[in-house]
């Protein structure tokens, strides 16, 4: 049996590594093709470059040279690769006649007992080689090696620190928290005479069970529910609540407790981790909200993607629901079931149909419509945008203000990473909002909010490997019953054997693997009693332990049995009433004996004025056109070119653009030569034309410039492509005029269309060409205000000069 489940070992561990190398070099070719590094791979790159044989040597020269000194902190979490270049950069520092004749060190602070980041490479024991490394290389060269114990800590108080050694006292559980378990774990307190304490409530466990209905049994009365979970994060929620109620002291710092001071750890995030966030809102406590979030699971970012939902698909009745419960539209229970009970068809329709005269549902209909008639112009960002900037029915400020009045304030994370990752998203794709839903749900984008800062005043719930290096006056412990049963799928044996093994399932394992799963569970609990460690020495002055299981008898060596067995050897502890459910709480406390230290002094407030009036008043819409007035690409709609299907399309906008370029070059031409220059310009091969197209071009501009009428507009004095740039009507103008003659009695203002068949009279002229022409006219004379200014069109196809009315342009006029 032993050789079959080692045959059966083999060859799903085979299956594995054909299965990982296609997928590993899936991922190599993924980056290689996008130019992309990884972190690992700037680990192993590095120090692979630092090994390399004919090219290290060279590297670590020109580095040794410039390096005097080699600072590791946080050097319990460097993996062994990290600690690869580390060491290789050293190399030089106490080689002996190499060595520089100033003195180089290396400064590694680390702490063991705090290595909780086996996940992403930490390993302890690789801390513990490599002091041994460096002190055995600072002694071959002779030179001072001072390893520094640390153990006074600045942190907490007397009694948190008599705990923690407690916790620690037994050998077994100090095995994986120190390198040698036999020495005893000691801290020296560094602020003596301070008050503190711990605290240990009873564990919470289920509600005997009741006995069951039979199953015919009609449910006339409501089944209580045991839920420990729940029982708990309200107990934790109505504590809080208390202390802040009855001005709850903090001795050591002579205050009252306030929201800032709570910090609440937990082992992962779970249910709750959700239910605690819950309880603390419906008692009124000010809480941060998680550290942590999924963006897709958040309720504000649900909110806007149900909207979008129904932007794109009308059709959705649940996705038009759901936005008209969100707080941006805020119907009730009861007008949402007015709307949407018994409806002949589509929700939208209905909510059409029956708004009548109902202020609020015109108003979500109304909005859910403006928004239909944008959404197809507007990228997601731009969309999102709008509508938290933007008025909604639920509030008159925008729809940010209205999710964050109903969700808290920390919605407004998820809200700003949302606009980030629509920016994201449209900077590598077309600007999709069907696309970009599909994009977010796949990503599952996580946020990380940095809830550091106590001075919010705001209780923060965080796990314990998001509070390394943080602290709080007050820390709850309330995930500590559940411990880690998961070993890992995939093992390694030994050391000699670098070779991983995997058994579909744990009956087939033979010895090596079960040797190696052993290894595994050792290391799994040896860094479940470190996290206890760093949870525990985040409390400043006091620490509050808890707990919760279910109906499965608890683990005997969980946080809780060892918090509970170090307190009951404590010979100064002592019981207490008060606990949840009305049990006994053990308590740890040590009296201040040393005069209060004030704390600094918080910068000065803020006075509170009253905001003035347009600071809620939505900003006007923007100016049409955003852009500067540009005549000449007029906004309105420009009349209809020919037919595509016409005969000689292509040669009639030829023709006019021919025309345009003659007429803007000939008038500066000598009379008697400008039929030759003309003829010569047609006739340059890149236009194409026949000797009888050249000719009628010709032709017709001749005819124009010989115009009597015309003569003034193109004699001396005349301009052409005149810019003209000035504020009409509270539009900037930017234009230029094809034409344009400044006389001692008049101007003289001359447009060319070409391209277009021209209207037999200029009331026929579209409204767009009569504003352009208007406007010429409104900033000539505020130049010329002392003479009349006068305005026509002459239509090339003609070609064909028509003078324009005052009265039109007046009417026409911007």
């Amino acid at each position: 049996q032993a050789q079959r489940r080692a045959l059966s070992v083999a060859a799903a561990s085979g299956a594995l590594f054909a299965v990982g190398a296609a997928i590993v070099a899936a991922y190599e070719e993924a980056k290689r093709t996008g130019h992309l590094l990884d972190y690992d791979d700037l680990i192993l790159r590095s120090g692979a470059l630092l090994r390399q044989p004919g090219i290290a040597p060279w590297v670590l020269f020109k580095l040794d040279g410039g390096i005097d000194h080699i600072l590791v902190d946080e050097a319990q979490d460097t993996s062994p690769e990290q600690w690869q270049v580390v060491a290789a950069l050293a190399e030089e520092f106490f080689a002996g006649a190499g060595a520089r004749e100033q003195t180089r060190t290396v400064f590694a602070v680390g702490d063991e007992k705090q290595s909780i980041f086996s996940f992403q490479g930490a390993d302890p024991a690789a801390f513990v080689r490599m002091r041994a490394h460096f002190a055995a290389r600072v002694d071959a060269a002779r030179q001072p090696w001072q390893p520094v114990d640390l153990i006074t800590s600045f942190r907490s108080t007397a009694a948190v620190l008599r705990f923690v050694d407690a916790a620690f006292a037994d050998p077994a559980v100090r095995d994986g928290v120190v390198s040698e378990p036999a020495a005893a774990l000691r801290h020296d307190v560094a602020r003596r005479g301070d008050g503190g304490s711990v605290e240990l409530w009873p564990a919470i466990g289920p509600l005997p069970a009741e006995e069951a209905a039979a199953p015919w049994a009609p449910p006339l009365e409501q089944a209580r529910v045991s839920d420990p979970e729940t029982t708990l994060a309200r107990h934790i929620a109505e504590t809080i609540r208390g202390w802040l109620d009855r001005g709850e002291r903090l001795e050591a710092k002579g205050r009252p407790i306030h929201p800032g001071d709570i910090m609440v750890l937990v082992r992962r995030r779970n249910r709750f981790f959700e239910g605690l966030v819950r309880a603390l809102k419906d008692c009124g406590v000010p809480v941060a909200g998680v550290d942590r979030m999924v963006l897709d699971r958040q309720l504000a970012v649900m909110d806007l993607l149900a909207l979008a939902e129904f932007l794109l698909l009308p059709d959705d009745d649940l996705a038009l629901a759901t936005v008209l419960k969100t707080p941006l539209v805020g119907l009730s229970e009861e007008q949402l079931f007015a709307v949407a009970h018994d409806r002949p068809g589509r929700l939208w329709d209905t909510l059409t149909d029956r708004a009548g005269t109902d202020a609020r549902l015109v108003s979500a209909r109304d909005y859910l419509a403006g928004l239909l008639d944008r959404v197809d112009f507007l990228s997601p960002f731009e969309l999102f945008g709008r509508v938290l900037a933007s008025p909604c029915p639920a509030d008159p400020v925008g729809g940010r203000r209205a999710l964050l009045a109903r969700l808290g304030p920390e919605a407004e994370d998820a809200l700003d990473e949302l606009l980030s990752q629509a920016l994201a998203y449209e900077g590598a794709h077309a600007p999709s909002l069907q696309g970009f839903v599909r994009w977010l749900r796949l990503g599952r984008a996580e946020v990380k909010r940095e809830l550091d800062q106590g001075e919010q005043r705001r209780v923060r719930i965080m796990t314990v490997h998001g509070a390394k290096g943080l602290q709080a006056p007050v820390v709850i412990l309330p995930d500590t019953i559940n411990k880690p049963q998961q070993s890992p799928r995939i093992l390694w044996p030994d050391e000699a054997m670098a070779v991983p093994l995997w058994a579909p399932r744990r009956e087939m394992e033979e010895a090596r693997c079960e040797a190696a799963r052993q290894r595994a569970n050792r290391r799994r609990d040896q860094e479940y009693r470190r996290l206890l460690y760093v949870a525990l020495t985040r409390a400043e002055d006091r620490l509050v332990i808890c707990g919760y299981h279910g109906r499965k008898t608890p683990p005997e060596d969980s946080w809780y049995d060892l918090c509970a067995t170090a307190l009951a050897v404590m010979p100064d502890g002592r019981a207490e009433a008060g606990g949840p459910g009305g049990g006994t709480i053990k308590r740890l406390t040590t009296p201040q004996t040393a005069p209060v230290r004030p704390e600094p002094t918080p910068a000065a407030p803020w006075p509170t004025v009253a905001l003035p009036s347009w600071a809620r008043t939505p900003p006007p819409a923007e100016p049409e056109p955003a852009r500067p007035l540009v005549p000449s690409r007029p906004v309105g709609a420009e009349p209809a070119v020919r037919s595509p299907l016409a005969a000689d399309d292509r040669g009639r906008f030829q023709r006019g653009t021919l025309i345009h370029a003659l007429l803007q070059r000939l008038p500066d031409v000598e009379p008697q030569r400008r039929a030759a220059v003309a003829r010569r310009y047609l006739a340059q091969p890149v236009h194409g034309l026949s000797r009888d197209r050249q000719e009628e071009i010709a032709g017709a501009v001749l005819g124009v410039l010989d115009e009597p009428e015309l003569a003034p507009v193109f004699g001396p004095g005349s301009r052409a492509e005149v810019p003209v740039a000035g504020l009409i009507g509270g539009h900037v103008l930017s234009g230029q005029i094809d034409r344009l003659l400044v006389e001692d009695d008049a101007v003289l203002v001359l447009d060319y269309k070409t391209h277009r068949p021209p209207p037999s009279t200029a009331g026929d002229v579209p409204p767009v060409y009569l504003r352009q022409m208007a406007a010429y006219r409104q900033a000539l004379r505020k130049i010329y205000p002392d003479r009349p200014v006068r305005c026509a069109l002459l239509w090339t196809e003609g070609p064909r000069l028509m003078p324009l009315d005052d009265k039109i342009l007046d009417h026409h006029a911007p």
